[in-house]
């Protein structure tokens, strides 16, 4: 079992602030403090050649005679010839042209391409922005950061959700629980990135319209404890609570349940549907993976899950579905187990597994390259960038003082924000802006084409 709640944050620091707001860095400009004398190289130095130079060569044109331009040319060849103008022998100078190739080799073509090749991508090594979030719960199993399709991201800061407009950096309030419903244990916009489901620690859901600041309705009679995992497939909301369960909830009915999973023993911590929406990830506090079909479901009776890996030795939480192969998934471990591994969905078999050496809190696959994000526990706190599929290190972002327990991916897939133990939400620009598609040619279409044709 992964560590859970740990003491707030907040307690160490004596002066209140206020959530979602910048951090300034203040940076010490002045001379003063850079108190370092500029020391250079003599050794290489010849002083009886710059003393020479500066005495004796003076005496010589003061003295010489005017002479003819063809005497002059005359020396100037004689001293080429015998370098004599020369201050060195062995001089750095520019890399000599390569020679023209009359006929082209199968290396020279080989080396054309390699120069045509796409440029190695900037990565910045620290965050570009920090907002303070006071109060934010430092616990393992929960999921308290969510990143919408309108651009606009959630964070549950005690009993509270806020709202921060990525557009233009502006925060609202959107609702506080009270102490007996609270805390807030997750939070995840639906599709259409105006609605949210807020998960309770007394088991209920709420839905909530963005727009309007308005709640729905409260889902209840799903768990029998806090709501600490959620996911959406259109209109169906995915919940998974304390007791084990997994819940699929039709929010257009009344009678919200309609699918009921049961596998896991513990705590469910992890969920994500496939991008076809016909599987379903879940991970949990008893270090299992079920992975479930919905072709399988049955409304009568708990569904049987279609795989059960467990090759974890630690809770799961972090999970991902690769956006480029349909049956790969990504899972991550607890402290105790440290893995990322690769699973194909159809057979069930673990087609690789890395050590990361440190707790494994989410997953986000790249949208425009093959790139992994993990984010990190002790002893780092850091953000670690693989390549994809030989999981070599691109970069290691660090900057939180405390294990990232919450991540979240922009709508464009370039900018990812984390949230960690040391009640911080940074931003890094660590996937790069995707390149330009090229824009389909219009097509134009005849008046009325969509409606049907009278015969």
């Amino acid at each position: 079992m992964d560590a859970g709640s740990l003491n707030s944050f907040s307690n160490l620091t004596g002066q209140s602030r206020w959530p979602l707001q910048e951090q300034v860095i203040q940076r010490r400009n002045s001379s003063k403090d850079n108190m370092d004398r500029f020391i250079p190289n003599r050794s290489a130095t010849d002083f009886d050649y710059a003393h020479c130079m500066l005495t004796e060569r003076r005496k010589v044109k003061e003295n010489e005679p005017v002479c003819s331009p063809a005497r002059e040319a005359y020396r100037k060849l004689l001293a080429e010839a015998l370098n004599i103008n020369r201050t060195r022998i062995l001089a750095f100078k520019n890399k000599p042209p390569a020679p023209a190739e009359l006929f082209p080799s199968e290396n020279s073509t080989s080396v054309h391409l390699t120069k045509s090749a796409k440029p190695r991508r900037h990565i910045p090594q620290s965050s570009e922005r920090t907002l303070d979030a006071p109060d934010l719960v430092d616990d393992f199993y929960l999921n308290l950061l969510d990143w919408g399709s309108s651009n606009v991201l959630a964070i549950a800061l005690g009993n509270t959700v806020y709202l921060w407009d990525a557009s233009d950096s502006s925060t609202s309030e959107l609702v506080t629980v009270d102490d007996e419903n609270g805390p807030i244990t997750s939070v995840s916009w639906a599709p259409d990135g105006w609605h949210i489901a807020v998960g309770l620690n007394n088991s209920e859901v709420q839905l909530w319209d963005s727009a309007s600041n308005r709640q729905l309705r409260t889902l209840r009679g799903c768990h029998r404890s806090r709501v600490g995992s959620m996911a959406w497939n259109n209109h169906i909301l995915t919940t998974g609570g304390m007791d084990g369960q997994i819940v699929n909830n039709d929010v257009r009915i009344r009678s919200h349940i309609v699918e009921t999973y049961r596998g896991h023993q513990q705590e469910v911590c992890g969920l994500k549907w496939s991008a076809s929406g016909q599987q379903l990830a879940s991970g949990g506090n008893d270090n299992l993976v079920h992975i479930w079909d919905r072709s399988m479901a049955s409304s009568n009776s708990p569904t049987r899950w279609l795989h059960r890996l467990e090759d974890h030795t630690s809770a799961v939480k972090a999970l991902a579905w690769c956006p480029f192969q349909s049956n790969l998934l990504t899972t991550g471990g607890g402290g105790g187990d440290r893995t990322i591994k690769f699973w194909n969905t159809h057979t069930g078999a673990c087609l690789n597994s890395v050590d990361t050496g440190s707790q494994v809190c989410a997953l986000l696959w790249s949208k425009n390259e093959r790139e992994l994000l993990s984010p990190h526990g002790f002893t780092q706190n850091q953000l670690t960038l693989w390549k994809y599929p030989s999981m070599v290190k691109m970069a290691e972002l660090t900057g939180h003082t405390s294990r990232i327990l919450y991540m979240a991916q922009s709508p464009d897939g370039c900018t990812v924000a984390s949230a960690a133990g040391d009640e911080t939400l940074r931003f890094w620009n660590v996937f790069g802006v995707p390149e330009v598609a090229k824009t389909a040619p219009k097509v134009h279409h005849e008046p009325f084409s969509h409606v049907n044709r009278i015969r």
